[in-house]
């Protein structure tokens, strides 16, 4: 029975990915900076861990409570929408405590015992921003790139050990908490002089052609997880899998 460990499983993408991983046999640590029972099923397979993952102590007590793992998800992240030259450096600063220095904490933290065991792999989950150039969300991209780029390059170091390292690329999902966990108040990050520019994003946004649902991301995730090939990249959602494809 296998053993992963996955970030920000409060809701959205993470609580889903628990879900399904717990469905689909294995044991699944879900963590969450604030801890929530009722939202997971009761099980033996299941356990809801503490961690804040921009918190080197909080990783070290995550770590130590789960026990040897099979799989790290690094899904938790903080979502931003707006113009850059109205974003606070301050608040660009906390996207990539979470979003860029969170994932290299935690997957920093658990190389050593799967380097030990020559097995285990990292999945991280980026964005869609990643595949394709999108308008109000500059440094959002910015911190989803640098896992990009530095998820390609681990996974070779960490090859020679027979560990894997994964990406997953979901698209625009309506249905998740994307734009109420930024901790600041998106209009405020619209001025006046950008007004007229923003409307028509935000009109798109409200009318996509195309979407990514939470399974779409969790499924993405086990595929990932579960793939002994080279395949480094995995688009989610039907909005992600077309931008993959065009670029």
């Amino acid at each position: 029975m296998k053993t992963v460990l996955i970030t920000g499983c409060s809701s959205g993408y993470g609580l889903e990915t628990a879900r399904l991983f717990h469905a689909k046999g294995w044991t699944v640590i879900a963590t969450m900076r604030s801890p929530r029972e009722d939202i997971l099923p009761c099980s033996e397979r299941l356990r809801v861990v503490q961690l804040d993952v921009t918190d080197p102590d909080s990783i070290a007590a995550a770590l130590e409570a789960s026990g040897p793992i099979d799989a790290l998800v690094n899904n938790a992240g903080i979502g931003v929408v707006g113009a850059f030259e109205a974003t606070p450096m301050a608040h660009i600063r906390k996207i990539f405590e979470t979003n860029t220095f969170g994932v290299m904490a935690m997957t920093q933290a658990v190389i050593p015992q799967f380097r030990a065991r020559k097995s285990g792999v990292v999945v991280n989950v980026t964005s869609s921003v990643t595949l394709a150039a999108m308008p109000l969300a500059a440094a959002y991209t910015a911190s989803k790139t640098a896992i990009e780029g530095f998820t390609g390059s681990l996974a070779h170091e960490l090859a020679a050990f027979g560990v894997r390292a994964k990406l997953v690329e979901p698209g625009y999902a309506p249905s998740t908490q994307f734009s109420h966990n930024t901790g600041v108040n998106i209009a405020d990050l619209i001025p006046e002089t950008y007004a007229a520019f923003a409307q028509p994003i935000f009109a798109a946004f409200a009318n996509p052609a195309l979407i990514t649902k939470e399974s779409d991301v969790a499924d993405a995730v086990w595929r990932a997880a579960n793939d002994a090939s080279q395949q480094l990249h995995f688009p989610a959602g039907a909005d992600a899998v077309a931008l993959a494809r065009a670029s």
